[in-house]
């Protein structure tokens, strides 16, 4: 379980002596300078970290902060290739920190060892750096889309651990990632998008003694059980209401067993799927599939959970868990301008999404260690309140580890009384349904 004395070596080992040490072996610093490879990184991590649009004048006073004169001007010269490797060297070093807290408050999650979640959202870059991170675009005309940044990752919603983000071409598949197929613990349960859906890679989940669910993709081959190829779509609609729970088969070659889990969802809700199909399929110039609409009544999960373990509706509410992920890709991308630039020049875009990286990396270690055994915890609040601290913790860092831990320590607080989700009746949240659907059970 992750402390604020944990929390303030990991920041102190990564932003000074890792930092200098990435200084030197990019030759970003060649000699001795006042702006310091750690001066620059902290520079860097903690005025992007107050604020994701902070000008040159504000990043000279967070160096001014750290105990470093340096004139707007200065601070923009810095902005090198060299430079550039240097964050990102550093920001690597962040992704080796482990930091996990005490097991969310949700009665749902213990049956599980850990509830692993992985993603990769995109980041858009100018198109001379293509050569670095090739974007999915061409063309005559480099473009925007030229080169792209995805930022795999993986979240485990139960102890908070983040895995990455990592770093990849914006071209690469999601399935060549590091993270959706990396080992798991035994008893663990992986919640994956369609992205990951892969008959021939689920199989390696129950081979390391672990548990998958994942919505259906269309087109997959189901068979009952011990009988015949089952069209869904068409057999959904002899069912009512009720929450739709059948053993069947996925593939052919070979058949992987699994449950198939299912629930009406109301007309509105319906014809709302729909129209986002609709629009999904205007932006990628195609048509929309009639199965994808028939199927549109049912959100259709597949599971090789037993119903020992969790039941047909707890498995549904389990599934919305993996949305937890596009909070934290909200939050980061909405409060933290992860892909937000104020400058088109290459050099400066990579130092500034590595520098923004590696200070959500830092917001996320202090919110694992003060806030995550809370169920009812607000990302979205937690990350406008550390933006607060930024500024103090920098100066923290000026003094050293003593004083580095004192600011660390003094942010719980406010982060345990006001970055709370409110309760909502009409539109329950995820912690409230997980909450509700175990206390049926015990009911």
């Amino acid at each position: 379980m992750a402390s604020i004395p944990q929390v303030a070596k990991a920041l102190r080992t990564v932003l000074t002596r890792g930092a200098n040490r990435a200084a030197r072996a990019t030759h970003f610093v060649q000699r001795r300078s006042k702006l310091s490879g750690a001066k620059f990184v902290q520079t860097l991590t903690f005025g992007w970290l107050a604020n994701p649009q902070a000008t040159y004048e504000e990043l000279a006073q967070t160096a001014a902060t750290l105990g470093v004169r340096i004139s707007p001007q200065g601070v923009e010269q810095r902005f090198t290739e060299r430079a550039a490797r240097c964050v990102e060297r550093v920001r690597q070093a962040a992704v080796q920190q482990v930091s996990a807290a005490a097991p969310v408050a949700i009665p749902l999650l213990p049956r599980c060892t850990a509830v692993s979640i992985p993603d990769s959202p995109q980041v858009q870059l100018p198109a001379r750096l293509a050569q670095v991170w090739a974007g999915s675009g061409g063309g005559a005309q480099a473009t925007d889309s030229t080169a792209a940044l995805k930022l795999p990752v993986r979240l485990d919603l139960k102890h908070g651990r983040l895995d990455g983000p990592f770093l990849q071409a914006g071209r690469a598949s999601d399935r060549t990632s590091p993270t959706p197929y990396a080992p798991v613990p035994a008893g663990s349960l992986r919640l994956a998008d369609l992205g990951y859906f892969a008959l021939d890679v689920l199989p390696t989940s129950a081979q390391q003694q672990a548990y998958w669910l994942t919505r259906l993709m269309v087109g997959t081959q189901v068979f009952e059980a011990h009988g015949p190829a089952l069209d869904v779509a068409r057999g959904l609609a002899a069912y009512g209401p009720a929450v739709l729970a059948l053993p069947v088969c996925l593939g052919v070659h070979p058949r992987l067993p699994g449950r198939l889990m299912a629930v009406r969802v109301a007309q509105e809700g319906a014809n709302q799927r729909r129209q986002a199909l609709h629009a999904d399929a205007r932006r990628r110039g195609q048509a929309v599939s009639a199965e994808r609409l028939r199927r549109a009544d049912w959100p259709l999960v597949v599971t090789n959970v037993p119903s020992t373990r969790l039941s047909g509706p707890e498995v549904l509410v389990g599934a919305r868990g993996r949305w937890q992920i596009e909070v934290v890709f909200k939050v980061w991308k909405s409060v933290g301008h992860r892909a937000h630039s104020r400058r088109a020049k290459p050099w400066r875009v990579w130092c500034e999404v590595s520098a923004k990286l590696l200070g959500l990396r830092v917001q996320h270690w202090v919110m694992v260690s003060s806030l995550w055994a809370y169920p009812d915890r607000s990302a979205w609040k937690a990350a406008q309140t550390l933006r607060n601290h930024a500024l103090p913790l920098a100066s923290a860092f000026a003094t050293g580890l003593q004083a580095l831990g004192v600011a660390l320590a003094a942010v719980p607080r406010p982060l345990a009384a006001g970055c709370r989700l409110n309760k909502r009746k009409k539109d329950p949240s995820t912690f409230q349904l997980l909450l509700a659907v175990t206390k049926e059970k015990l009911a």
